[in-house]
């Protein structure tokens, strides 16, 4: 097994499920990861996750062992820090998650979707979703794909 990689995004866990938000610089993945909390998800980690396979049968913190994967994690730098924007950096839980669906935030994401994409992270293959969180329910939308496109855990 390899270990971990950090990448560029915001995690956070909706009913044990991971959901990676990616896109440039002010594209709105904290401000999306704080409504997600609001609604109930947990922080993995903002601005940055460690992405890492995880075996068949591994259990993750306390929850019940998954099937093979990818463990997305907080970086140990950053871990339960949120910046929220005009407020600052606040302190919370974070979690680790296996990672179900990846949202590619971007404001040209198609109006109807037939299938997610798929896309590779650590020779793993994910459903990934081009996502606009400027359209309103942004964070309803977002649970309603995870449910829909992502992996099953």
């Amino acid at each position: 097994m390899s270990g971990p990689d950090i990448v560029a995004g915001t995690g956070v866990s909706i009913g044990g499920r991971g959901l990676l938000m990616e896109g440039p610089p002010g594209s709105g993945k904290s401000t999306l990861a704080l409504a997600l909390i609001d609604r109930g998800a947990i922080l993995v980690g903002d601005d940055a996750v460690t992405l890492q396979p995880i075996s068949q049968g591994e259990p993750i913190s306390l929850g019940e062992p998954i099937a093979q994967g990818l463990l997305m994690a907080p970086p140990p730098n950053i871990a339960g820090k949120l910046e929220i924007r005009n407020v600052g950096i606040v302190e919370m839980e974070c979690v680790k998650a296996p990672l179900c669906l990846i949202l590619e935030l971007t404001d040209d994401a198609p109006r109807y979707v037939e299938a997610a994409e798929r896309v590779m992270r650590h020779g793993i293959s994910v459903p990934c979703l081009r996502f606009d969180p400027s359209i309103p329910s942004a964070a309803i939308r977002a649970e309603w794909a995870l449910r829909q496109w992502g992996l099953n855990r």
